[in-house]
């Protein structure tokens, strides 16, 4: 089972694993103006990328396991099972973190490109009245 402290921590647009943050001194005076924010280095040169517009949450009381997957048929009931490519397993700690920086990415969004509409009935009713 994963560390519970594993994980990452949004700072700015870069997260920031909780190992690699500075250690936090204690101290009795104020505190001092925040200091900057350091940015993680990734290594992704082994970084396969595949897309998804499918996923499926379940889990344990330990961890929460998300499946991706690839829908070729988005509108109604699928015909064909769905084909999960990825599997990712978190503990809950990191998945209310990725929880935290997934809304924050879509609240971004919204703001700038208008409501995402989740319902596909509704997206295509609104692209039909168009």
């Amino acid at each position: 089972m994963a560390n519970e402290n594993e994980g990452i921590q949004e700072t700015g647009t870069e997260p920031v694993a909780p190992e690699q943050q500075p250690p936090v001194e204690a101290t009795s005076q104020p505190a001092a103006a925040p200091q900057q924010q350091q940015q993680v280095q990734v290594d992704d040169s082994s970084l396969l990328a595949s897309y998804s517009n499918f996923c499926r949450v379940t889990g344990s009381p330990e961890e929460l396991i998300i499946d991706f997957g690839l829908n070729p048929q988005p509108v109604g009931m699928p015909t064909a099972p769905i084909k999960v490519s990825q599997r990712i397993i978190l503990n809950f700690f990191t998945a209310k973190r990725l929880l935290a920086a997934l809304s924050m990415s879509v609240q971004r969004h919204e703001s700038v490109f208008g409501v995402l509409e989740t319902d596909i009935n509704k997206r295509l009713r609104i692209q039909q009245s168009r």
